[in-house]
């Protein structure tokens, strides 16, 4: 009966811990990590995503300064939908995918200012590290304890703006350099399951 009670709290505690900061599986088949480029001042805009990411996150439902995220993006899957672009981003003129093969971003700190989710952290692209801030929204039922099976689906989305020159990404046009834009907008659309709890010892 004491082993039996003993298994029972053990595999309570550690249902605590794993939900205490819920740890979260990025379904990549459904999730997005995408940009858009102006051109010519905005007359037109090149689009693309990266096709190849990852992400560590821990979602903390009660205390959300808690939560952390640590996520790598794959520079040599950038797609624009033109194979000779997408082979000229991977370039030194742009990512430098062979000698940059990572984006990175790791988080410093969460929280929750007039109504709205702030994240901060190390963004790291092309060799240069910024501390970056970025309002993100929370959407589903991202805590569903109940559902001790089935993995309840969570959306995280947010946009964003970067400088590619800020990282050392400066090319631009012989023929005209004001032809591409400076600020690229970013829009992260993630989707993540959390694993089940641990089963009970039988």
């Amino acid at each position: 009966m004491f082993k039996k009670m003993f298994a029972i709290g053990l595999v309570a505690a550690l249902w605590v811990a794993v939900y205490a900061a819920a740890p979260m599986s990025v379904d990549s088949a459904h999730s997005n990590v995408s940009f858009s480029l102006p051109i010519l001042g905005g007359m037109s805009k090149v689009t693309g995503k990266f096709g190849q990411f990852t992400a560590d996150i821990n979602f903390d439902e009660k205390d959300i300064t808690k939560s952390s995220v640590v996520a790598k993006i794959k520079t040599d899957s950038i797609s624009t939908g033109i194979g000779a672009r997408d082979n000229h981003l991977k370039t030194a003129d742009f990512f430098d995918a062979e000698k940059y093969p990572e984006i990175t971003f790791t988080s410093k700190k969460v929280e929750k200012k007039g109504g709205k989710y702030i994240l901060t952290g190390d963004f790291s692209m092309h060799g240069v590290t910024k501390e970056i801030s970025f309002p993100f929204t929370i959407h589903g039922n991202c805590a569903d304890k109940k559902a001790a099976k089935v993995e309840p689906p969570c959306g995280f989305k947010a946009t964003l703006q970067l400088n590619r020159k800020d990282y050392g990404i400066a090319y631009e046009r012989k023929d005209n350099a004001d032809f591409m834009g400076d600020v690229v907008d970013v829009d992260l659309d993630i989707l993540t399951r959390t694993p089940p709890p641990p089963r009970p010892a039988q």
